[in-house]
């Protein structure tokens, strides 16, 4: 139960950084964080303390085994999850190139 806690935490930890800070580069560090958090999080729900893998054996009836499925969707997260952080990194460089500065109220005041 802690440890879901603890990914709670984790994912306010980043969502403050998204809300509170004005750098785009820690809101992209916030967004990344709350990601990883959500990924542990689905990784922790197929965890079965005491579990197997998942393998056809003889005694499949006593057998406590782990479920496959979370940690199949989060490595799909975690690849999705690197292009998107790729592209708000790029998007993020180039509104350095234009405006000279990753702070969003500058980037507001000068529009255009």
């Amino acid at each position: 139960m802690i440890v879901y806690l603890l990914c709670m935490l984790l994912f306010l930890i980043g969502l403050y950084g998204v809300l509170v800070k004005r750098n785009l580069i820690k809101i992209i560090i916030g967004l990344a964080i709350m990601e990883y958090s959500l990924n542990l999080f689905l990784a922790l729900i197929g965890y079965v303390r005491g579990g197997t893998v998942p393998i056809l054996s003889q005694d499949l009836k006593t057998s406590v085994f782990v479920d496959p499925l979370p940690q199949a969707l989060v490595l799909t997260a975690i690849v999705i999850g690197l292009a998107t952080t790729a592209l708000l990194l790029a998007v993020a460089i180039r509104i350095y190139k234009k405006y000279h500065t990753f702070d969003i109220r500058e980037i507001k005041r000068l529009k255009g």
